[in-house]
């Protein structure tokens, strides 16, 4: 195998610096009953912490604003009981000598009416154009007093994970959730100031980044996560060309974004025909920004191989090679690791020490109970 060393390079930047590369991606656990996360979930990334993790990002948790819900168990970021979960895990995390980010994410069109997890009667998915997938409208069209209170509450949510003591903060806008349907052409088909146009379409994620920078100061890490792909649809691409993704990156990036999370379902794939370099590689050269990679990381199988599958498939444990080679070449600046951190949550330590053959495949029953 490659040197492992450069993995375990700290990062330096002007507002995070890191012991390492190695950053635990989201991942949602549908652990926290009454949604607020308890003992054992701040258990849970303790061991990642103690693992040698650089950076945690915990699974999605939802701001204060109707809708923002999707699925069971899922933890809010906001009020008191919530906020304390929250504290505790900052706490136990920083004891262990980790570091760690909240992922802020509202469902969108990916909350049903009257399905088995919300019941007859709940809110509908708020959407940009009432649509979940393109060109079909069954979801609830946003007004343009729900999509400030949105806006708001992201912000509110971002100044109160630096109240309790967050390193820094991730707004999801990928994987067609409700700021990806914002970017997408598909789900957004208005035609006032939030589409219309490319440049409209960024203007909710926009609003989202600049309310949020000026809650929580200059110093504070804000991160973008996006993608190409949507669960709708794993063909879609926001940009064909690297011109276009330079246009759809820029403006993020002048608001206030400090670290894009570029979400892929598979790292190593090429981002544009002639180029070796993947959608974080594509990312960092035109922003100048630092940028995670993210997709498959360790492991033989996608992220969602077929559709149908569902999240998180099992994959046996694969070479590391081609990401420690990427990184050798700076094309990106930190490497989020998904399931494979579910199944060894001592995985950096592995890793470092060579110890790739006691590493386990991952399989979905870990995620189940919090191994």
């Amino acid at each position: 195998m490659s040197n492992v060393d450069v993995l375990f390079r700290p990062f330096e930047s002007a507002k995070l610096q890191l012991k390492n590369r190695v950053v635990m991606a989201p991942m949602t656990l549908n652990a926290s009953p009454e949604n607020v996360p308890m003992a054992n979930v701040a258990d849970y990334y303790r061991r990642r912490a103690e693992g040698d993790v650089g950076l945690i990002i915990t699974e999605g948790t939802h701001p204060n604003v109707p809708a923002a819900e999707g699925y069971l168990n899922v933890p809010l970021f906001y009020g008191e009981q919530a906020l304390a979960g929250w504290k505790n895990v900052v706490d136990v995390v920083h004891a262990a000598g980790g570091k760690i980010a909240p992922q802020l994410w509202h469902c969108g069109g990916m909350r049903g009416s009257g399905d088995l997890v919300l019941g007859e009667g709940d809110v509908r998915g708020h959407t940009p154009s009432g649509m979940n997938v393109p060109g079909k409208v069954n979801r609830h069209v946003m007004t343009d007093a729900e999509i400030a209170d949105t806006i708001s509450a992201f912000a509110d949510a971002a100044a109160a994970a630096k109240a309790i003591g967050f390193d820094a903060v991730e707004i999801h806008g990928a994987h067609g959730y409700l700021v990806d349907q914002f970017f997408w052409e598909g789900t957004n088909q208005r035609s006032d100031q939030w589409g219309g146009s490319n440049e409209a379409r960024l203007q909710f994620a926009l609003a989202i980044i600049k309310a949020a920078r000026a809650k929580v100061g200059e110093d504070f890490p804000l991160i973008l996560r996006y993608s190409q792909w949507k669960q709708q649809d794993f063909k879609a691409r926001l940009a064909q060309t690297p011109a276009e993704l330079e246009a759809f990156l820029g403006p993020l990036s002048d608001a206030g974004v400090d670290i894009f999370h570029c979400s892929t379902r598979r790292f190593w794939d090429c981002e544009f025909e002639g180029s070796p370099l993947n959608l974080a590689g594509w990312t960092r050269k035109l922003t100048g920004k630092p940028t995670i990679t993210v997709g498959s990381v360790s492991l033989d199988k996608d992220f969602i191989p077929e559709p149908g599958e569902g999240f998180f498939s099992p994959g046996s444990i694969a070479s590391i090679d081609r990401l420690l080679e990427a990184l050798e070449r700076d094309e990106f600046d930190l490497a989020a690791v998904g399931r494979a951190l579910i199944a060894n949550p001592d995985w950096a330590v592995k890793v470092r020490e060579g110890r790739m053959d006691e590493l386990k495949p991952y399989t979905k029953e870990m995620l189940m109970n919090l191994h």
